[in-house]
């Protein structure tokens, strides 16, 4: 049974949204301070959390941004905060989705099922770790393992930078339109978010390393993973 905490100030709301995921089959647990949420973190890591931003001991942002440089745990933003500035920094800080108030708990839900399907299921399957070359740069990628480096340096990728580098290698060589990695990636097929994917895409390559082009972009469409492999590497 997933572990989910939701982390929200609101008792009502809260209380809530846990009502519909333990109705969903799930194990939930709510925390109306970061305080408590961390102190339960510490103690048990969830599967899942669902994070409202403004908490009355501290900012949600920054609590994550925190929580993602020590542990990759998946994280559904729950806030009144509209704009589109505060979605791009919430995928930012490694967001895996982002849902305004007021909101129906079945979607919510619904969001929540779709989220684990992605981290459940592989996209690809390949049976060896594959290797690839850009520049001077050598990078082996490892489905089964879940792990990726760079010239021996692993960098920390979020699960939604893990989709869609996932994603990028299994069509490498070829175009892969925003509207796709909305769809493959986080379920999505709304314009208004390909901004959020042009977010991830630059944080990817800040992490792979910027001196070396793993990622084309193509201007108006999308992207494309141009790494290459080596006759001696097949």
């Amino acid at each position: 049974m997933k572990l989910i905490y939701i982390i929200e100030d609101h008792e009502v709301i809260g209380l809530g949204v846990r009502q519909y995921l333990i109705g969903s089959g799930f194990d939930a647990k709510t925390f109306t301070t970061l305080k408590q949420a961390k102190e339960a973190i510490e103690q048990q890591r969830p599967d899942l959390i669902i994070q409202d931003v403004m908490l009355p001991d501290g900012d949600g942002f920054e609590f994550i941004q925190a929580l993602k440089a020590k542990a990759s745990i998946p994280v559904i933003f729950m806030t009144a905060k509209v704009a589109e500035a505060d979605r791009i920094k919430g995928f930012e800080l490694g967001a895996d989705d982002y849902i305004v108030k007021p909101f129906s708990p079945k979607e919510l839900v619904l969001r929540v099922q779709a989220l684990f399907r992605r981290l459940d299921s592989g996209a690809i399957t390949f049976d060896k770790p594959q290797v690839f070359h850009a520049g001077d740069a050598t990078m082996v990628f490892d489905l089964r393992q879940h792990s990726l480096t760079v010239d021996s340096e692993r960098p920390y990728l979020t699960s939604a930078e893990w989709r869609i580098i996932t994603c990028l290698i299994e069509s490498a060589g070829t175009m892969v339109s925003r509207a796709d990695i909305l769809s493959k990636c986080f379920d999505y097929s709304y314009e208004s978010y390909d901004r959020i994917v042009d977010t991830h895409i630059k944080n990817i390559r800040a992490k792979l390393g910027i001196q070396n082009p793993w990622i084309e972009t193509i201007r108006g469409y999308g992207y494309k993973f141009i790494g290459y492999k080596k006759e001696e590497d097949e």
